[in-house]
């Protein structure tokens, strides 16, 4: 007889982005509903990342927080009870999530998405974030984004080697899960009151980065680099579309954090704040809005660079992070003043 486990009555559509998805069926489950952008800003999650190494088969564009300090950062602010756990040892680790889930309560995991049987690109990400909302004796039941399906299920073999994998931005088989030390009607009651810090906050960490390749140095980095990526990759016909399709549509850079944070500040535009900090959180919603359409421009050159076998696009990609750069520091130059 199949013994099956399975939580009842959750979200499961999924959302543009892992980590705020697998956050929305966490909070949903203990009855607080905030929209995919709210999560996000409130988290912090906007950034900018460039990173490659001698180990990359391919450089890395993230337009994101490091994967998990958007949950760390939106469970200080919530004020929300956040247990992670974290092991070398695989049945520790599935153990831990059975004993969650037989408890009636969803868990989040980070993994590599390369394992997941129902994923759409073979490429190696640690830092993928899914909800398991169930299993049985063969398979995982977990929600994914919108783009990979939602309510989504993999072998449990397979799950077991994506969450212990190693590498760039893996954590030790992580699993998470929240509850709520108030009614959720009182946290919700003080989002409005939340905002400004939390955007403040956002803007100050992206506009004074520790290093070069993080924030708006790291969108100056990427446009000094990008330009020379024909000669980086091994396979530019092959690798350069794969780049481009990494940013727009798999959720690791691109316009989808500049729409979610867009469409974070206009959500805060309608909460009623005083006139000064409404306005200035609209200037920073247009440079955003403007900002994630160059960002859809320069994944198209990098594209079509790869597609047509010349470089010269790459050059053109290189000049649009140049404005990139400059719009994004004069919105989060506006927003950080938030903090005063």
């Amino acid at each position: 007889m199949t013994h099956t486990t399975m939580i009842d009555g959750l979200p499961t559509g999924g959302g543009p982005h892992c980590e705020t998805t697998a956050l929305g069926v966490l909070l949903a489950h203990r009855g607080l509903e905030l929209s995919e952008p709210m999560l996000f800003g409130l988290g912090g999650g906007l950034s900018f990342l460039y990173w490659d190494s001698k180990q990359q088969e391919l450089p890395f564009l993230g337009g994101r927080v490091r994967p998990f300090e958007l949950t760390t950062n939106l469970a200080a602010r919530l004020g929300l009870e956040l247990h992670v756990s974290e092991t070398a040892s695989e049945r520790k680790a599935w153990e831990e999530v059975r004993s969650a889930l037989g408890s009636g309560v969803p868990v989040g995991l980070q993994l590599d998405s390369h394992d997941l049987e129902y994923f759409g690109s073979r490429v190696h990400f640690a830092g993928h974030v899914v909800a398991m909302y169930g299993y049985d004796d063969e398979r995982a039941y977990l929600v994914d984004t919108a783009q990979q399906g939602g309510a989504v299920s993999t072998s449990l073999g397979s799950l077991a080697t994506a969450r212990s994998a190693r590498g760039p931005m893996s954590a030790r088989n992580r699993s998470f899960t929240v509850a709520l030390p108030e009614p959720a009607q009182d946290v919700r009651d003080r989002v409005p009151e939340l905002v400004a810090a939390a955007i403040a906050d956002c803007a100050e960490a992206f506009l004074t980065p520790p290093i070069a390749n993080i924030g708006n140095r790291g969108i100056l980095t990427a446009a000094k680099r990008v330009p020379g990526w024909f000669e980086r990759v091994a396979d530019p016909a092959s690798d350069l579309p794969t780049i481009a399709m990494l940013m727009e549509r798999a959720g690791t850079g691109g316009a989808l954090f500049r729409n979610l944070y867009r469409d974070f500040l206009a959500e805060c535009v309608g909460l009623g704040l005083p006139e000064d900090i409404t306005r200035r959180i609209a200037e920073g919603r247009d440079g955003y809005a403007e900002s994630a359409v160059l960002w859809t421009r320069v994944a198209a050159l990098i594209d079509a660079a790869g597609r047509a076998g010349d470089p010269e696009p790459l050059a053109e990609a290189g000049r649009r992070l140049k404005d990139i750069a400059a719009i994004e520091t004069d919105a989060m130059s506006t927003l950080r003043s938030l903090a005063s």
